[in-house]
């Protein structure tokens, strides 16, 4: 069932260590099975999405997130003759390289790294299905394929792309240096992962009471399905359906932004008519949204931003959150044997002509990258003795 320009299992670039076929499932349904069963994976249902982990038990977190983003990317996928199996695996995979506290814990240990390669959370996704999960005696990692790895790897500087050329030509850091596309597949997640977001930051920020559905109704890619609700249904004007209208315009806002991918990805898909998974990446992008709808979600996407993702007590957190960032680095830095065992042996060695602090610092960055938001909360006040959060 799958298009000629689909990414096709059977001719995949492969694993980076060899292993024979399994018997009953494709390569890309392994990377998936993989992944679920990762540490990683797991420790992304105690990590920040926009709350931090204490603020609320219904608040999304990285793993609800992920899960919501492999919904998404699997039906557009089915739609367009994609390879589902290869969409689920990037998109369940794509966060698990996110520090605790969300994007404020990226940006602090970026700023600890200054110097020694910095941080950034695509290239760390990586290193943790290529070097950071320990559960297979012939090699670190999960041994993903070239197709999911690939897709892990949304974002990456030059500088990174030259690196991961430099130890894997013709690899995953390839295309930020010839300038092309990834597959359709990697394509289709990085824009299920936006809808995704903008969807339930709309619902947490609701539920929060930092924002509320009168400012929404201000942004037209909101308030035009909020309206359409309305009118078929009266009912949800009254004051005790205040959630159920919340969940029907975000229902069907999520519906139409589907419906716009698919129709304007199978036009582009008409127009520039490739003939293999390989002649994608000479082309433009071709999964996404028609101008209108760009545009749209864009509006909804500045109004988070200054009205949420910015909101004082957002900032408040965040700015908490930054401090533990910092002064855990700061003390694994000084005393490395306090991080749990592996960690510390592993920062005791030094590869013949490594930088000894950077190769130290990295690992220090690992460790912290790593931890769920209560790990990390934990850590700090054994270490400090401060206590940040009731």
């Amino acid at each position: 069932m799958l298009a000629a320009y689909a990414s096709d299992p059977t001719r995949t670039r492969g694993r980076r260590y060899p292993e024979a076929v399994a018997p009953t499932r494709t390569d890309y349904q392994r990377d998936r099975d993989r992944i679920v069963h990762s540490t990683a994976f797991r420790r992304l249902v105690y990590k920040t999405q926009v709350f931090l982990n204490h603020e609320g038990d219904l608040f999304r977190t990285r793993l609800t997130h992920s899960l919501e983003v492999a919904q998404l990317g699997r039906s557009i996928a089915r739609s367009l003759g994609l390879n589902e199996d290869l969409v689920e695996a990037i998109a369940l995979a794509h966060d698990l390289g996110h520090t605790p506290f969300g994007h404020v814990g990226q940006d602090a240990l970026n700023e600890c790294m200054a110097g020694h390669g910095g941080f950034e959370h695509n290239l760390q996704s990586l290193r943790v299905v290529d070097q950071l999960e320990e559960r297979y005696p012939a090699f670190d990692g999960l041994n993903l394929t070239f197709e999911t790895r690939e897709g892990i790897l949304k974002h990456c500087s030059r500088a990174h792309a030259e690196q991961l050329e430099a130890a894997e030509p013709d690899g995953v850091g390839a295309r930020f240096l010839k300038r092309t596309q990834p597959s359709l597949e990697a394509q289709l997640c990085n824009l299920a992962d936006e809808i995704a977001y903008n969807a339930h930051d709309i619902d947490d920020g609701i539920r929060s009471g930092l924002i509320t559905l009168e400012q929404l109704q201000s942004i037209s890619l909101f308030d035009g399905y909020r309206q359409q609700a309305v009118r078929e249904h009266p009912r949800l004007l009254e004051a005790d359906a205040g959630r159920r209208l919340l969940y029907e315009t975000i229902r069907r806002m999520l519906s139409a932004q589907v419906y716009d991918v698919i129709e304007a990805t199978r036009s582009e898909l008409e127009r520039t008519r490739p003939e293999s998974a390989d002649a994608v990446r000479s082309l433009p992008s071709l999964v996404s949204f028609s101008t209108e709808m760009r545009e749209r979600s864009l509006a909804l996407k500045k109004f988070l931003f200054q009205n949420l993702y910015r909101h004082p007590k957002v900032m408040q957190t965040t700015g908490q959150a930054r401090q533990v960032i910092q002064e855990l680095f700061e003390c694994y830095r000084q005393a490395p044997e306090e991080m749990q065992s592996g960690h510390a042996a592993r920062a005791r060695i030094a590869r013949p002509g490594t930088d000894a602090e950077g190769a130290l610092l990295r690992v220090v960055a690992d460790y912290i990258a790593g931890m769920t938001d209560r790990f990390a909360g934990r850590e700090h006040e054994r270490l400090t003795g401060k206590r940040i959060w009731a």
